[in-house]
């Protein structure tokens, strides 16, 4: 039998099981005939009998011709592979679209889903229910196999038209019927003797996302985690001497005090540091969870093999020679990490600095790193291994402790959102920073930094000129980074010494509950430039509280505790300029005493002295976040502090905000949107017609006023009638629509002469003989745009439509989807929103309107990610309504990058 759609490649996939290791998702194919025997054979009689309700030792021809020759569309099958073997597979065959009684398909034996391997059923095409069942090897089952494979398979469903899945399960299968039941499905069941017939709509719900989303973060999590805390650890290309990289992650290893054993990997030596070598990783004879590779990058395909015939968990890959190196070294890059997953590992690199976890129970340290900060409750992420090595020698000298520490390197596995996902479930990490060179799955990053900000702060250093080098995004906005960023809570810095600024602040002090801010100074110089410093950063200071210069150790501790127990101050700045040389180590006893239990953020700047770190470095007296105690962040100035503050600021209002919450519009019909799509979508993309444009958003609520096209002159007059005067005439040329003189259009015509005379102006003018008529409508003009943003994913804008706008770049921007509360902060957001709200004697429009307006056009964007662009412009809003006048919108095939369906590493 032939494949008769073509092999569905795109829906082949690495994917995490929940114990955090990799399997690979692919179709079946004919030539897998004899690894499905091999599958079935070694199945325990056990799990053969609750899958075909009786003894069944093995397949037979049909059976394994059925099972492997499918249409992938009304008959799927889906296979786990793990080392080359079949682990599991899922099954769904689509039912006629009369059912026989009970739901099951005519001729399915003992109830079994019809097409699994011993079915006979023939699939009738045109039903839109379908039977779905799965098997799972015993070695593999309680990996949540099961649930990947059912998210897969419903996705491949709804793709082709199926919106119901029913199954029939043995009673005493309590396995797969907790696998339906806790999907997130809405399950119907009802019993026949010993069998359960179950039956569940798969349309897309919050409770699926929900619970697609809580394994997704359990087992990225639990993936991080086994890098991070390996019982084992081998050390391939470990060398005596320092000046080798295996030599200085294998002594950084060995100095500390790591819980499990350090194999070195020499095949030239016996030892290695007075520890014995071996010649390979599998002449190793105890399990090895965590490998690094620190050999040349030609020889690492060798070594590769004997990781994955081993058994090894995870890869730490500190050798360079890989993506950086050109086009053959990401040839090699992408193979490696492959190869990896095909045997279930995850990789960290290639080209990294490495990872470290501070835990004293797994003391690691696999870095090249020459300096590792002690134990702290900050995790941090980069890519750079240069970069990473000074930021750990920055955090170590600002006694800024660190929980755990990866250097990814090239990032061609492990990247920023997995850390997220680690840290978010991480009870020793209370603070995440990272440095990001690119995004990777930007949707994915917004999702799970929104998620985790809620609880954790997420200190981001972000160079927009790596991104845009990254992305190819040349016309990258410091807007969009800005707005983004805010967007998910996250707190965006701009050098690494403000990274340490702020997670100083946010790592050893509470979050302040609003803006004002005490300052107490003997300096009034300091004083006012700290003042100065709040006002542009947006902060309120009330009179600053001035001490003599003289002021003693005493007097600081008492106005401290003061401006601690104080209600109209939610932070306190103290500054402390000494007259002459002196031991500062009193002050800042002072401060600690006086501020332990203030509930509010107290911030220092000692000014005038050298040498002085930005954790107050006093013994015993003035612990650092190391010691897991409280501490006083104290910075080289002022304004350095007020900066710090601001940012605490923001991200506290944000955190105090209202949780998400999304909802759908009214009137919605995603079913006829997406058979739309299904016979417009092509490849390339594509900017829809005026009338497929139209018909689309009327979908999703969004009406364009009234148009209609004319060809003559006589036309248009008939057009006019038709909607109703007055009308405008425009010209249809794309050169024309937007034109900010409106050369191109004629406005506010009550009567057929002046339609006449606008009709032939503008064929005159275009050369072009097809205008639109359209209902005139009045309003401030307003742009709302969505785009396919190469470092950010859909990202939707909004700002006021002219000239000075655009010149200006007053555009707001948001990631999709929005909240309710997103949607109504992107109309407030442009710094000219205060016309929509009457400014200076403007008419107050209909907010409301606009608000409903993007959130449909956020959902539509959400359920349709085929929508590559949109652009409604201009969008005229009124005291009473808004008015759709031109819509533009462009399709596409989805980028892979698109954080939408099932689970999948990407």
């Amino acid at each position: 039998m032939t494949e008769l759609y073509g092999y569905p490649e795109h829906r082949s996939a690495d994917v995490l099981a929940a114990d955090g290791g990799v399997v690979h998702l692919r179709p079946v194919r004919p030539a897998d005939a004899a690894a499905l025997q091999r599958f079935h054979e070694q199945l325990s009689d056990r799990t053969r009998y609750l899958r075909w309700f009786g003894p069944h030792p093995t397949l037979s021809m049909a059976e394994l011709d059925r099972a492997t020759n499918v249409d992938h569309r009304d008959r799927v099958a889906l296979l786990a592979i793990l080392g080359g073997e079949i682990v599991a597979m899922g099954i769904y065959e689509r039912l006629p679209s009369v059912a026989t009684p009970g739901g099951t398909a005519a001729g399915s034996p003992g109830g079994t889903a019809a097409g699994s391997p011993g079915g006979t059923a023939a699939g009738s095409p045109g039903g839109t229910a379908a039977e779905v069942a799965f098997v799972v090897d015993d070695e593999h089952q309680r990996r949540g196999l099961g649930s990947v494979l059912l998210e897969h398979l419903a996705a491949v469903a709804a793709e082709n038209g199926i919106d119901t899945f029913v199954a029939e399960v043995l009673a005493e299968n309590r396995a797969m019927v907790t696998v339906f039941r806790d999907a997130g499905y809405q399950v119907r069941r009802s019993y026949d003797g010993s069998v359960v017939h179950v039956e569940f709509a798969i349309d897309r719900s919050d409770a699926l996302r929900a619970v697609r989303d809580a394994r997704e973060r359990a087992s990225e999590a639990r993936s991080v985690g086994n890098l991070l805390a390996p019982r084992s650890v081998a050390v391939i290309g470990a060398s005596a001497n320092p000046a080798k990289v295996g030599g200085t992650v294998y002594a950084n290893l060995l100095a500390e005090p790591f819980a499990g054993p350090v194999f070195p990997v020499n095949s030239a030596h016996r030892s290695v540091r007075g520890v014995r070598a071996y010649a390979g990783v599998r002449d190793i004879p105890d399990d090895v969870d965590l490998a690094v590779i620190a050999v040349p990058a030609g020889a690492v395909d060798e070594v590769l093999d004997d990781c994955l015939a081993k058994g090894v968990k995870g890869l730490v890959v500190v050798s360079a020679g890989y993506a950086e190196a050109g086009a053959s070294g990401a040839n090699a890059e992408r193979e490696l990490v492959a190869s990896a997953r095909r045997h279930g590992m995850r990789v960290v690199g290639p080209n990294a600095l490495g990872v470290a976890n501070t835990d004293p129970a797994v003391a690691l340290n696999a870095t090249l790193a020459s300096v590792l900060p002690a134990r702290g409750r900050i995790g941090f992420f980069c890519q750079s291994g240069p970069l990473g090595a000074a930021i750990l020698a920055e955090a170590a000298e600002r006694n800024l402790g660190l929980s755990t520490f990866v250097s990814a390197g090239n990032r061609a596995d492990v990247s920023g959102n997995d850390m997220l996902q680690f840290w978010d479930v991480d009870p020793a990490t209370d603070v995440v920073l990272l440095y990001l060179e690119s995004f990777g799955n930007p949707r994915k990053f917004s999702r799970i930094a929104r998620r985790l900000a809620r609880s954790k702060p997420i200190v981001v250093l972000g160079s927009e000129r790596s991104v845009a080098r990254e992305t190819g995004a040349r016309d990258l906005d410091h807007t969009v980074f800005a707005d983004l960023f805010a967007q998910a809570g996250v707190v965006q810095v701009n050098t690494i010494g403000e990274m340490f600024d702020v997670a100083a602040l946010l790592a050893c002090q509470p979050l302040p509950h609003g803006d004002r801010v005490r300052v107490i100074s003997n300096s009034a110089a300091l004083s006012l430039l700290a003042v100065d410093a709040a006002a542009v950063a947006g902060l309120e200071v009330p009179t600053p509280e001035q001490l003599p210069p003289e002021a003693e150790p005493d007097a600081y501790r008492r106005a401290v505790a003061a401006a601690a127990r104080e209600r109209n101050s939610d932070a306190v700045l103290v500054i402390y300029v000494p007259p002459v040389p002196t031991d500062t180590a009193e002050y800042a006893a002072a401060l600690l005493a006086a501020a332990g239990g203030a509930g509010k953020p107290v911030v220092t700047s000692f000014t005038g002295l050298s040498g002085l770190p930005a954790q107050l470095a006093v013994p015993d007296e003035v612990a650092g976040v190391a010691a897991g105690r409280g501490s006083l962040p104290s910075f080289r100035d002022p304004e350095q502090a007020v900066r710090a503050l601001a940012r605490a600021v923001a991200y506290a209002r944000w955190r105090d905000g209202p949780a998400p919450a999304t909802t759908r519009p009214d009137g919605l019909d995603p079913a006829h949107a997406r058979r739309l799509i299904g016979e417009w979508i092509a490849a390339p993309a594509r900017w829809l017609g005026d009338d497929e444009a139209v018909e689309l958003l009327g979908c999703y609520g969004v009406q364009v006023v009234a148009f209609r096209p004319a060809h003559d002159a006589e036309d248009a007059v008939r057009a006019a009638a038709e909607l109703g005067y007055p009308v405008a005439v425009k010209a249809t040329g794309e050169t024309w629509r937007v034109r900010a003189d409106l050369s191109g259009v004629r406005l506010n015509l009550t009567g057929p002469d002046a339609v006449r005379d606008g009709y032939r102006e503008l064929a005159e003018l275009t050369g072009d003989t097809v205008v639109h008529v359209q209902r005139m409508t009045r309003g401030i003009g307003c742009v709302l745009r969505v785009r396919d943003d190469r470092a950010f994913g859909s990202v939707i804008s909004f700002g006021l439509s002219g000239l000075i706008s655009d010149l200006l770049g007053d555009r707001a921007y948001r990631a999709l989807p929005l909240t309710d509360a997103e949607a109504a902060a992107l109309i407030d957001a442009p710094r000219a929103a205060p016309l929509l709200s009457g400014y200076r004697g403007s008419e107050v429009v209909d907010k409301a309107a606009l608000i409903e307006l993007v959130q449909r056009v956020s959902t539509l964007c959400d359920d349709v990610p085929e929508v590559r662009g949109l652009a409604l412009e201009p969008v005229l809003a009124a005291t009473d309504g808004v008015g759709v006048l031109y819509a533009r919108i462009r399709i596409g095939p989805v980028p892979s990058r698109f954080d939408d369906g099932p689970r999948r590493l990407h």
